[in-house]
């Protein structure tokens, strides 16, 4: 129980008090989880609007696996990413190996099976007769999945929300090709890893604070921004009738 109440004091003084360690092991966790998650958005956006409100042959062979995409193991997809841009890999010359975005490209492997099945299953749920009634006007293609985004917007934020909680609690994927390095690629949950590992107790219980706090007030701003937007959108309700 000692070691718990000490951990929590530590939390608050390194908090209070951030040492270099601290401030990089929360950039590089929050340049490895916005990165991923905004690549993971511009690439599974599009592809989870067309499979919810596209007709086309293959889409129910997609859609299984966009979703079977949800159980990738991370180790393995941080190996695969590995051995390609390892020093001797196909993709060696990029040089991205132990860096950051080595790691955002591993996380965006993990992250984009989450973006393509919420954004389709919240495309599907948006009304055919709207989406009709915008072609019969002359929408565009490109117009009607716009269309289909702002109805589908509170999956798309939830999409990012689940890859930003993904992308704080990774390990597996990351460790192994970031190289889990002091001061340049560790996450905190890399951190909290090796000072477990070396039974560094107390330190690991503050990073763990201080991580869970990072994602609630994450997701606290995002349900905010959602919330502010439900609210918009019965305003106009409103004022339309």
């Amino acid at each position: 129980m000692h070691f718990i109440l000490s951990g929590l004091a530590e939390a608050w003084h390194l908090i209070c008090h951030p040492d270099a360690q601290l401030r990089s092991v929360v950039t590089v966790t929050l340049e490895l989880a916005f990165g991923s998650t905004v690549v993971a958005l511009v690439l599974g956006v599009p592809l989870g609007l067309a499979l919810g409100i596209g007709r086309f042959r293959g889409r129910r062979v997609a859609l299984i696996a966009a979703n079977g995409g949800f159980g990738l193991p991370p180790v393995l997809v941080g190996l695969v990413v590995f051995l390609l841009i390892s020093r001797s890999g196909p993709l060696g010359a990029l040089d991205l190996v132990y860096t950051v975005p080595g790691m955002v490209v591993a996380q965006t492997i993990l992250n984009l099976p989450i973006v393509v099945a919420i954004v389709a299953t919240g495309a599907q749920a948006v009304s055919p007769n709207l989406l009709e009634q915008s072609r019969a006007l002359g929408a565009s293609f490109t117009q009607s999945m716009l269309l289909a985004m702002a109805e589908a917007r509170v999956s798309v934020m939830v999409a990012a929300v689940a890859c930003i909680g993904a992308s704080f609690s990774e390990v597996g994927a990351v460790v192994i090709v970031g190289g889990n390095i002091n001061l340049q690629t560790q996450t905190i949950a890399g951190a909290i890893l090796t000072t477990v590992a070396q039974g560094r107790y107390s330190e690991a219980i503050a990073l763990g604070v201080i991580l869970l706090g990072v994602v609630l007030v994450l997701t606290a701003f995002a349900t905010l921004v959602q919330h502010g937007r439900r609210t918009d959108a019965r305003a106009v309700r409103r004022i339309a009738v």
